[in-house]
């Protein structure tokens, strides 16, 4: 699968520079499941440092981090581990939802890229980023593109040397000329979106 930088390398010189610049990006493969969905949910809008702490107060107020476990607590508990109003009921909701069968991640594989999102978007809290994130950091789908990833649009628009910004809107027709290996262009762009901001670059 790794053969898609070089395929989407060959499609835009500008990702070629990025894996002579830095080589191939370290691998985004995540566990999936219910602990992972519940992380991603963590995550959104709010930065990395601060999700990462939230995430350990939350583990170690879980002990276990599985359904029962967040429906055993009630919502202020789990607001007191630093997690928002919503992202509280979110929980709760994702745990019901696994809890009960009707979302089962065993399921996701049989399934095309369209099928897991409309799956995981139902459940209250799981946008389409987050279940985007889902095909293609846990279950490696070759052609997702997250278009409403704020580093995503900050990389493109650095690497790619546009104008302004790309819109959510303007993010998808960017991307067309990738397929079928946009998720290796996403992972190329958030490499280069890394070493960006290291050296200072504005976006």
């Amino acid at each position: 699968m790794e053969d898609g930088f070089h395929q989407v390398a060959k499609l835009e010189p500008r990702f070629a520079a990025v894996l002579r610049r830095h080589g191939e990006p370290p691998s985004r493969k995540r566990r999936g499941g219910f602990e992972t969905v519940l992380k991603i949910i963590v995550q959104q809008q709010v930065s990395l440092a601060s999700a990462d702490a939230i995430w350990r107060r939350l583990r170690k107020g879980l002990g276990a981090v599985n359904p029962d476990a967040v429906l055993a607590l009630d919502e202020d508990t789990l607001r007191s581990f630093g997690l928002s109003r919503p992202k509280a009921i979110y929980a709760r909701g994702l745990a019901d939802e696994v809890a009960s069968g009707r979302l089962n991640f065993r399921r996701l594989p049989a399934m095309g890229d369209e099928e897991v999102i409309e799956t995981l978007i139902r459940i209250k809290g799981i946008g389409r980023w987050t279940a985007e994130v889902y095909l293609l950091g846990v279950m490696q789908r070759p052609d997702i593109w997250p278009a409403a990833d704020v580093a995503l649009m900050a990389g493109a628009h650095d690497l790619l040397e546009l104008p302004a910004r790309p819109t959510i809107k303007e993010m998808p027709a960017l991307a067309e000329p990738w397929r079928p290996y946009r998720t290796f262009a996403a992972r190329l762009i958030w490499l280069h979106y890394r070493h960006m901001t290291n050296r200072g670059t504005v976006g």
